[in-house]
């Protein structure tokens, strides 16, 4: 066991990533039955939907689970209360001061878990008490730090600063990134790309395909006026690209993006004009697989690798 493990009470240092529109209960059970930490992700549910999938999450898994909550969710305090009252006991938090709701939630028996994308923040969240941080790189796909510090350097600084357990996140996808990851520091790795990938994913095929499709340099971070975002390079990030050619305003911007954009693109699957949120590593994402087979291939890679003696000459 190491810190992590102990933390969640789990077989292997693996937490899924909770992603808008991929992490349903479905998901979520899988990844803790196949011995990670799964979570559902709150930030793509209405709150009595969030009821629903927390529910059907503890039948479909007797196993520890969680729930990632971006706390500038306009439901914040009717989803905390969902939390508690369901029984969940480990909880994500992001896109937020973790002072806000960390002691609420561990005064009620709940192990929190914030995300950051840089050593300041990390400060913050321990000073604020969560149990854990996860660190976030540049390379993740979604809503990313303003920083866009690369995990390579982001974890050991992180680490650097801080006595609590540390997640590593952003580009990690097999069991040689989640070695790396291990030795620069972190006690655990968080994955988003590869398991929106998965069978078990609550998003439409034809976004899964598109992941698997995605090659190097297929994504790019942009929108950094509104919340920077990692998007494969469709039909609407172009449209955002022509559109800075003229230099708009933040208003524009907003109105380019419009409403439930990446539903569209991600759960209902319209890869023109969806937003098709998803990090760089989907470059080494070449099948879409069962969570099991997932989980297996990444520990089997890491135990090999780390066993490996690497003779370097100089």
């Amino acid at each position: 066991m190491n810190k992590i493990t102990q933390l969640f009470n789990i077989k292997y240092p693996i937490i899924q990533g909770g992603m808008i529109w991929n992490s349903g209960y479905k998901l979520a059970s899988a990844v803790s039955n196949a011995g990670g930490l799964g979570l559902i992700g709150a930030g793509s549910m209405y709150p009595e939907v969030l009821r629903e999938h927390i529910q059907k999450c503890k039948k479909a898994t007797d196993k520890p689970f969680g729930v990632n909550i971006p706390m500038l969710y306009p439901n914040i305090e009717e989803i905390m209360n969902i939390v508690v009252e369901e029984g969940v006991k480990i909880v994500f938090t992001s896109a937020g001061n973790p002072k806000t709701w960390t002691s609420f939630l561990k005064e009620r028996g709940i192990t929190v878990v914030h995300v950051v994308s840089s050593s300041a923040f990390a400060l913050k969240a321990q000073d604020a008490g969560v149990d854990a941080v996860v660190a976030e790189g540049f390379e993740a796909g979604g809503h990313n730090g303003r920083e866009e510090t690369t995990t390579l350097t982001l974890i050991p600084m992180v680490k650097e600063k801080i006595k609590i357990p540390l997640i590593a996140a952003g580009g990690i996808a097999t069991g040689r990134g989640m070695l790396a990851a291990m030795i620069l520091g972190a006690d655990g790795v968080q994955v988003g790309s590869r398991f929106a990938a998965s069978i078990e994913s609550s998003s439409h095929n034809n976004f899964k395909e598109t992941i698997v499709n995605t090659l190097e340099g297929g994504t790019q971070l942009t929108l950094k006026e509104l919340a920077p975002v990692r998007l494969i390079k469709n039909k609407f990030y172009q449209d955002v690209q022509d559109l800075y050619q003229k230099c708009p305003s933040k208003e524009e911007l907003v109105q380019l993006l419009g409403r439930a954009r990446a539903k569209k693109g991600m759960f209902e699957g319209d890869l023109e004009e969806g937003e098709l949120e998803i990090g760089q590593v989907a470059g080494l994402i070449h099948k879409i697989l069962p969570v099991e087979e997932i989980v297996q291939q990444m520990i089997a890679e890491f135990e090999t690798a780390s066993k490996e003696k690497i003779t370097f000459e100089f």
